[in-house]
């Protein structure tokens, strides 16, 4: 059996934790940042954790990490 191929676009968005879950950075925070509070900037610079449901979805993109 060949070995499967990672799906390139899902392993440059997504990175596997160490326990094994997805995370992800969030979104928001690539321009139009003045009327932003500070607080809300702050909080997208931390990435993310996907719920099990859409880590799921991902989890067949990256079969290797």
């Amino acid at each position: 059996m060949p070995k499967m191929k990672t799906k390139r676009a899902a392993a440059k968005r997504f990175s596997v934790t160490g326990s094994g879950k997805i995370a992800f950075a969030k979104a928001n925070r690539r321009h139009i940042l003045t009327k932003k509070s500070r607080t809300r900037k702050r909080r997208l610079r931390q990435t993310g954790i996907m719920e099990a449901g859409d880590a799921n979805l991902v989890r067949p993109l990256l079969p290797y990490l």
